[in-house]
């Protein structure tokens, strides 16, 4: 029988704001790599991420999909002397681009489960037009639209301007990464870009170091 997703047992981080996933992740310890081969750390690096980063994603259809071994970055001379993070922390850069991905970052969703129900019960509109796929990849500019009376944290009457409320511990949560435009009046989002890394940070939300990403990226590299 397949474990709870968010399992206290297992303790894998997910994309959700659910109390007891945020109990694992603010619980978290990371793997001792200690007597662990090189193979071993990788493997465990790769399961670690990928629980949190599109879990429900397969591993061919990640590999084949949404992984690129050529990895984009910013070189800036006004952020010299920062420490410039791996490059590798955009390992699933692409995933962002996911249509589902888009809705849960957004902060229109408590997890991207409920972000993937609301694209197939065609809840969300991609430049006008009604997309019910998740694993939609969206471009450059696209606009993305999202049904109000479908938001969960939207309260009122239909017709009448709706309160945002979010649950309490949910708002340490409440932030849009940069590659994100949102506008929580209209209850839109424009894509602008795919993720980068800069000097002395990602953009990438995710609760584990670049070393662990580093990690994962070659697990995956190995194999392409």
């Amino acid at each position: 029988m397949r474990k709870p997703i968010y399992s206290l047992s297992r303790k894998l981080g997910r994309m959700s704001w659910n109390k007891y996933n945020l109990y694992n992740i603010a619980h978290k310890e990371l793997p001792n790599f200690n007597n662990k081969t090189l193979f071993q750390q990788k493997w465990v690096a790769k399961r670690e991420t990928r629980a949190y980063h599109g879990d429900e994603v397969t591993e061919r259809q990640f590999k084949n999909k949404f992984f690129d071994p050529k990895l984009p970055t910013v070189h800036s001379s006004a952020d010299a002397g920062q420490a410039h993070p791996p490059v590798a922390v955009l390992s699933f850069a692409e995933l962002e681009r996911r249509l589902d991905f888009v809705v849960f970052r957004s902060n229109f969703c408590p997890s991207i489960y409920a972000a993937r129900q609301l694209c197939v019960h065609g809840k969300v509109l991609v430049n006008g037009k009604k997309l019910a796929y998740p694993s939609h990849k969206v471009k450059d500019g696209d606009v993305i639209s999202v049904d109000p009376q479908a938001i969960q944290f939207l309260k009122g009457e239909k017709g009448q301007e709706l309160d945002f409320t979010p649950k309490p511990f949910s708002q340490p949560f409440l932030f849009v990464p940069e590659y994100l435009e949102v506008n929580y009046n209209t209850c839109q989002t424009v894509f602008l870009r795919s993720p980068i890394s800069r000097p002395g940070r990602t953009e990438i939300p995710s609760p584990f170091p670049p070393e662990f990403h580093s990690l994962a990226y070659e697990y995956y590299a190995r194999s392409k």
